[in-house]
């Protein structure tokens, strides 16, 4: 029960790795909030943890709205009146298209809710954490920061690229408030998002590249699992890494090493 007595939020908690996370976290004793645009969803993530005993709560939110972000935190705080842990894991692959051809409001888009939510997300959680101390974990990703191979990707990867320098700047910042600031890289792991992603003529902006056959060498090809993603989570927002911060840990197989 390593968050046993702790309180923690997770952003996109209605599916992949949000869902995975808020699911290992509520049984290693954490009461957990998980925020969303799909109440739907979050609902069902909610019944799950609470058929195994545990304790949840659902609350729809937009986290590229600041208001709908600063509302998250007043409902957990009127709630349990804590809170120990955020995973700022919401974000939206986007659109994925060659520079001359990226519209200017999808570049926005893409923006605006994997950075500027990131950075309202652990803003508005500023005042509640540094009442204990705690653990912020980021969701970058493999691109932007180690990978920058995938043709069309630049919002994304400029957004993923951001978010790692937020997190140094605050690991710095917060540190004399006993809060801890991390990040994790995902590589290629077993979601729906590929569903949500628009590509537009991405071979146009593609540089032909050969690479060692097999895509990801730990795993022989294979996608990574979202549990998998959510034990690093589950480390970083635990007291075992308690000597850690302003670190991006990318959890990919060894994908990006072969494909950066």
């Amino acid at each position: 029960m390593e968050l046993e007595g702790k309180v923690a939020l997770v952003t996109g908690g209605g599916s992949g790795i949000g869902k995975a996370t808020a699911l290992l976290f509520a049984r290693e004793g954490a009461r957990v909030a998980v925020s969303g645009r799909t109440k739907e969803k979050l609902d069902r993530t909610v019944k799950e943890i609470e058929n195994e005993a545990g304790q949840a709560l659902a609350i729809a939110a937009d986290i590229a709205n600041y208001r709908d972000v600063q509302r998250v935190y007043e409902e957990i705080d009127r709630t349990w009146g804590q809170l120990d842990v955020v995973f700022a894991h919401a974000g939206v692959n986007g659109v994925w298209a060659p520079i001359e051809e990226i519209k200017p409001e999808e570049w926005n888009q893409t923006l605006s809710i994997n950075l500027t939510g990131t950075f309202y997300t652990i803003k508005y959680a500023v005042p509640y954490l540094k009442r204990r101390g705690g653990s912020v974990i980021i969701t970058s990703s493999v691109n932007g920061t180690r990978q920058f191979s995938t043709a069309g990707a630049s919002a994304y990867s400029t957004s993923k690229a951001g978010q790692i320098a937020l997190m140094q700047m605050l690991a710095l910042e917060l540190a004399k408030m006993r809060i801890r600031v991390n990040a994790i890289c995902p590589g290629a792991i077993e979601s729906d998002v590929e569903e949500h992603t628009e590509r537009r003529n991405v071979e146009k902006a593609a540089e032909p590249a050969i690479f060692p056959e097999g895509g990801i060498p730990l795993s022989e090809g294979k996608a990574g699992k979202p549990e998998q993603v959510a034990e690093l989570v589950l480390f970083l927002a635990s007291d075992r890494s308690s000597h850690i911060t302003g670190t991006p840990i990318w959890i990919d197989g060894g994908g990006s090493l072969l494909q950066g």
